[in-house]
């Protein structure tokens, strides 16, 4: 990796990280400098509309992150329910390891924090949220849910992972993604009985 992508990839890194931990508003591009061990020319080289445009780039990432783990999860399964619970269940454990301080990729501080104030990071994490159903539905799909059956079931799995994943880091926790993993699971294996 060249020195350049390496500053880059610190500040993004660096970034995501406060974001995450200590709000959006509360983290100033100083900070992010100094944190990063970049220096200042660096931030305002890669992201030259300023922290908007570096919180942008931090949803992106994270969201390849996710898709990505979403696509091998997916690969190494048989059906949805199991994939979705180990799939929760690892995110869980990453927390637990990381203290629940720690930037969490399906965690979007930006989607409560910043919609209000920023349209354009309003419609990155409409996106990301949109993606994610879009992959847990076509996988549905294939386990022979009807297609309003699985973008339906897709949005509760989102919803779901995102409520568990807050409660869990309010209670310093893993306890509510372990029970919404479980959960989510059966209800994707007996789906039929709710048709």
């Amino acid at each position: 990796m060249s020195e350049k992508s390496s500053a880059k990839e610190a500040i993004v890194t660096t970034a995501a990280r406060l974001f995450f931990s200590q709000g959006y508003h509360a983290t100033g591009l100083n900070q992010i400098i100094k944190e990063s061990d970049t220096p200042k020319g660096s931030l305002y080289h890669y992201f030259p509309c300023g922290k908007e445009e570096l919180a942008h780039e931090c949803i992106q990432k994270a969201n390849e992150h996710t898709i990505h783990k979403f696509r091998s999860t997916f690969a190494a399964y048989d059906n949805t329910g199991d994939a979705i619970r180990h799939f929760i269940h690892d995110m869980a454990d990453e927390a637990e390891a990381a203290g629940f301080t720690g930037f969490l990729p399906f965690s979007f501080w930006a989607a409560v924090e910043t919609s209000c104030i920023s349209d354009k990071l309003r419609r990155a994490c409409q996106e990301v949220f949109t993606a994610w159903q879009q992959i847990i539905a076509e996988r549905l799909l294939l386990d022979g849910f009807t297609e309003k059956k699985a973008c339906e079931t897709a949005l509760l799995v989102v919803s779901m992972m995102e409520g568990a994943l807050i409660i869990g880091l309010t209670h310093q926790s893993k306890e509510p993604m372990l029970n919404a993993a479980d959960y989510l699971s059966v209800l994707m294996k007996n789906i039929d009985l709710m048709n």
